[in-house]
């Protein structure tokens, strides 16, 4: 593991899940810790939990370009800089293609696409001058289309793109752009997942349990961060499918129909 004494880490969506389990470990490798989060009272309750280490907060909605630039500009007033970015703000989604809002697109898009673009554009000059670290915590549904979460794929798919092209323009700067994609992961993800009207869908329809946990996962992506990995694909269950569609694309979707529905109807 990489020394992370006083790195200034930005985490967005550290009050829930992955981002949660990532403020934490990251706080306890002696990091400074800046995040963000719409819940008010989360973020209350995450500060109350490290009072006496380097934590700051924001009450911010990612999509909200401005409310991000100025997130970013508070985070280098406190501190000076930045040195690590993970960009792990997102929601999911669960609805037919032939059901779905446009309305429940457009919010996954935005929060999942352009709240990484908006947050990423306004930290760049500060990372490239400290040769930090950008990371997107994307999916394996950034390799696979998923039934039931066309606009989730769509967002990852882009995410991927665009952090993949910010990746290259910087080649050889220094600077580090990478992107990792955890798989089924135990968290509030699904709860939280838009249904067709664009409303929390209150429930998961997978086995949480038999998931790996936000924890596990978190110690993965900061062990990628300090080898400086170029992506992480996380999960037995991840790296087959990620194999699978590219060498055996026909087959992927006959299984990933199979995983996803029963009779016809989407179970998962």
């Amino acid at each position: 593991m990489a020394n992370f004494r006083d790195k200034i880490v930005v985490i967005t969506g550290g009050s829930d899940g992955i981002g949660k389990a990532l403020v934490s470990q990251f706080l306890a490798l002696g990091a400074k810790v800046a995040t963000c989060g719409r819940n008010a009272d989360k973020l209350e309750l995450l500060k109350s939990q490290y009072p006496s280490q380097d934590l700051f907060t924001m009450q911010l909605d990612v999509t909200n370009q401005g409310q991000d630039e100025a997130f970013i500009k508070a985070v280098e007033d406190q501190w000076g800089g930045i040195d690590i970015l993970i960009n792990n703000a997102g929601i999911s989604m669960r609805a037919l293609v032939s059901e779905v809002s446009i309305e429940t697109l457009k919010n996954v898009m935005d929060i999942n696409f352009w709240g990484t673009v908006y947050t990423t554009k306004a930290a760049l000059p500060a990372i490239q001058k400290s040769n930090g670290i950008i990371v997107g915590v994307s999916s394996i549904a950034g390799y696979r289309g998923l039934p039931g979460r066309s606009g989730y794929s769509a967002s990852k798919y882009a995410l991927n793109g665009w952090l993949e092209a910010l990746r290259t323009e910087l080649y050889g700067s220094g600077t580090h752009v990478m992107w990792v994609c955890p798989g089924f992961t135990s968290s509030n993800i699904r709860n939280a997942a838009l249904n067709k009207d664009a409303k929390a869908q209150g429930e998961s329809p997978m086995d949480e349990g038999a998931m790996m946990s936000s924890e596990e996962c978190a110690g993965h992506i900061i062990n990628a961060i300090a080898k400086r990995k170029r992506t992480l694909v996380l999960t037995f269950t991840g790296k087959r499918t990620v194999f699978m569609n590219k060498y055996f694309p026909a087959w992927a979707d006959k299984l990933a129909h199979q995983f996803f529905f029963k009779n016809g109807v989407l179970i998962k």
